[in-house]
């Protein structure tokens, strides 16, 4: 809800949603419970009863992280037609999903420009019309860099998207150092990748280091905030750091 109590369109389609779900019969089922562990029964029983799966099914989106994209792009408007859209750790592709009709990848609406969606991943990727996916990638390495270089319009993204994260250890400082290392590559590929007066979008773990990389946006972005959308756990240290008039950092060369 907004602050000034009006419900928002991200809102609204959360309600139908899940009024739509009860209507046909989306309830936990004793089933899904048999031969599993203490702990395994929990994050079903969690999975099961979250909004934002439910919604997801509804809505057709691959996972509940694209309540996360689009609640972001609605108060922060990320993502408009024509844009050229670069989503890096993009599997199973519910942001791609996103992107793609934000910036209208698929030219359905003749009347706003056509933007393009590139998807990343070291997993595999469903086909999905209106993007174009590289699977089997890593982001950081330079072969695939140049591969993503021949792939976008122009050779230059307006927007990069990052809901990746390292394969979790339990090692909650790890994990985060790792995290944030995903990140800083990001920002050096920046240079090469991201259009002058573009927007970076990257998910974070809060840790020691959060700091350094916040100040390294500052140094070439015009503007940063720190977002935690309604989907995000709330148990989850997870946040977004949006970045936004990328500039490129003094000193750095142009490509």
């Amino acid at each position: 809800m907004s602050g000034s109590g009006r419900q928002t369109p991200m809102a609204g389609c959360l309600k139908l949603a899940c009024a739509s779900l009860q209507r046909q019969g989306f309830h936990t089922a004793g089933c899904y419970y048999k031969g599993r562990t203490g702990a395994e029964h929990l994050w079903l029983s969690r999975h099961l009863k979250d909004p934002f799966v439910k919604a997801a099914k509804v809505e057709s989106y691959r996972c509940r992280s694209a309540f996360k994209l689009l609640e972001m792009n609605e108060r922060h408007r990320i993502l408009w037609p024509g844009l050229r859209v670069l989503d890096c750790g993009a599997a199973p592709g519910a942001w791609s999903q996103v992107a793609v009709h934000s910036v209208n990848a698929t030219g359905r609406d003749s009347s706003s420009p056509v933007g393009f969606v590139l998807g990343v991943d070291l997993l595999h990727i469903t086909p999905l019309e209106g993007a174009t996916f590289l699977c089997s990638a890593d982001v950081t390495d330079p072969k695939t860099l140049q591969r993503i270089l021949e792939l976008l319009p122009g050779g230059r993204a307006d927007v990069i998207l990052s809901d990746m994260a390292p394969n979790a250890t339990g090692i909650q400082e790890l994990d985060h150092d790792r995290l944030i290392g995903m990140c800083l590559s990001l920002l050096d590929m920046a240079s090469v990748v991201l259009h002058p007066g573009g927007t970076l979008l990257c998910k974070t773990w809060a840790g020691s280091l959060s700091q350094q990389f916040q100040k390294r946006l500052t140094e070439e972005f015009q503007n940063t905030r720190t977002v935690k959308p309604m989907a995000s756990r709330k148990e989850s240290s997870e946040v977004y750091l949006l970045a936004t008039q990328y500039r490129r950092r003094k000193g750095s060369v142009k490509p």
